[in-house]
């Protein structure tokens, strides 16, 4: 075992002991609260962020840490002071679910280094299933290797897509739901657990308006990892080293890629 993979197993030890300790004694127990951009918190995602802001500071104190919970002052701040390193950490994805007792979310952890994604992990506490990826050596569930080449390419109208509607443009959501290539959608509410489930070949395309540096920092590494690709409505690399949203054109294989982006090109253009 190489350094970086045993500082990943060092890491998900981590993330399934916040979850254990901070999230599922809470789940279907909480009371949600409103930011003021109208998005859901509740006391776990501010326990579990605070439980692992301790433990990654306490035993990698020159590596600065952005989390979703801080205020966007502070975000800004550990941006520009990240020369030494960055945890990218979203403690409790898939909120919403969370408060509304629903078992799918996540616990996101990304490294950067240099400004660029080293090591990702995300756990689901529900499935105990943990993703993780390693820049350039490949990427896991639970220890075992992701690979897109193991998957049997379909069609496009046979594939299942990963739609979020509500981040779209307007005419871009309307034509897919009125015109879709794909043959069915889904949208179940933690965007990083939608990387994973794509890297895994769960679903076959991908499709998100706007998501932030702690969404897709760990996700897209598991997904290029496995062999999937990515891009954004522009049509570029979807990370970005900033606090800027980022849209998402995505497939869990190289070969559903070219298609999937003509069709989503094409119905931008209707």
């Amino acid at each position: 075992m190489n350094p970086k993979q045993a500082l990943l197993k060092q890491l998900e030890t981590l993330l399934r002991d916040a979850a254990a300790t901070e999230l599922m004694p809470r789940f279907r127990h909480m009371e949600r609260q409103f930011k003021t951009d109208g998005s859901i918190v509740t006391e776990a995602d501010h326990a579990c962020q605070e439980k692992l802001t301790r433990a990654l500071q306490q035993q990698w104190p020159e590596i600065a840490l952005l989390g979703e919970e801080m205020s966007k002052t502070q975000q800004q701040s550990v941006m520009d002071n990240s020369q030494n390193g960055l945890w990218v950490l979203d403690p409790l994805d898939g909120t919403s679910n969370f408060a509304a007792g629903i078992p799918c979310f996540s616990i996101s952890l990304a490294l950067l280094i240099d400004h660029q994604v080293q090591l990702g992990l995300i756990y689901d506490p529900i499935r105990k299933e943990c993703f993780s990826a390693i820049a350039g050596e490949g990427a896991w569930l639970n220890g075992e290797p992701l690979n897109a080449t193991e998957q049997t390419l379909l069609p496009l109208n046979q594939c299942m897509a990963q739609i979020d509607f509500k981040r779209l443009p307007q005419s871009l959501a309307a034509q897919m739901a009125s015109h879709p290539p794909y043959s069915s959608q889904r949208s179940f509410g933690s965007g990083a657990l939608d990387w994973c489930w794509l890297a895994a070949g769960r679903v076959q395309v991908y499709l998100h308006g706007k998501q932030k540096l702690w969404d897709y920092s760990a996700g897209q590494l598991i997904l290029t990892e496995a062999g999937g690709q990515s891009c954004t409505l522009e049509g570029e690399a979807v990370f970005h080293n900033s606090l800027t949203p980022r849209s998402v054109i995505g497939a869990s294989h190289t070969g559903y890629f070219d298609v999937w982006q003509e069709a989503v090109s094409a119905a931008l253009k209707a």
